[in-house]
């Protein structure tokens, strides 16, 4: 049975990779902060919770998963956003982001990068359209997306004669619980939005490729371009 390695997996699109990949009868390492609302009951969902802004516990934990698991699949997708002045974003929250959007993915994927290279294996990294825009209160964000993007591009010219695999995947307003401590959100009406399948999609297609094909860059756009703020009507 193959192994998929998942982070931020308790909701949203770490949460869809996760029946995706145990429908395809992976079994699926899901490592989040809270699992607590989580709808998987699964023999082969096995549940680490862990804050990955806490680089040492992290790294402790990819030691063991790595010794007992050999990973296949490794989706880099945890993460979460602070958008204001970057003089009014504190110093923990700066360096939380950093660690829990770009950090703790170079870790893991550090130490699942020898069996998926025995293994020819695949790296997704969900990353945001913030990696390849520019928007007004984004500089941290973006910089923590644009690092982890670069970070997969040159990884995959560093790994790609051993046959693994590195897809970026850059979506741009996805409806998911990303916006729920946000002050801003999409429209409601279809085409303001993408939809989480849109992305599994993505890694579908990415999976079932011919061997000697593979998309390293895919941005996802919605039809329109329909941001709101919260409490607006």
């Amino acid at each position: 049975m193959k192994t998929a390695f998942i982070s931020g997996a308790s909701s949203g699109i770490g949460l869809e990779c996760a029946k995706y990949f145990l429908n395809k009868n992976y079994k699926v390492v899901a490592v989040a902060r809270d699992f607590s609302k989580c709808d998987i009951h699964h023999e082969h969902f096995l549940k680490i919770e862990c804050d990955l802004s806490d680089v040492k516990n992290f790294d402790e934990i990819l030691k063991d998963v790595s010794k007992s698991y050999h990973v296949d699949v490794l989706i880099n997708n945890a993460g979460f956003g602070i958008f204001k002045p970057l003089e009014e974003i504190n110093s923990i929250d700066i360096t939380n982001m950093i660690n829990t959007n770009l950090t703790s993915h170079i870790l893991a994927t550090k130490y699942f990068l020898p069996n998926l290279k025995k293994h020819h294996g695949y790296i997704f990294n969900i990353n945001s359209i913030e990696a390849v825009r520019f928007s007004k209160f984004s500089a941290l964000y973006s910089a923590t997306k644009a690092g982890l993007r670069a970070f997969g591009l040159s990884l995959f010219e560093e790994v790609r004669k051993s046959g693994v695999r590195v897809v970026n995947i850059n979506p741009d307003i996805t409806k998911t619980e990303f916006f729920k401590n946000l002050n801003f959100t999409h429209e409601d009406d279809i085409g303001s939005f993408i939809d989480v399948n849109s992305i599994i999609k993505i890694i579908d297609l990415s999976l079932n490729l011919d061997d000697e094909s593979i998309m390293t860059d895919v941005t996802i756009r919605p039809k329109k371009v329909a941001i709101k703020k919260k409490g607006a009507s």
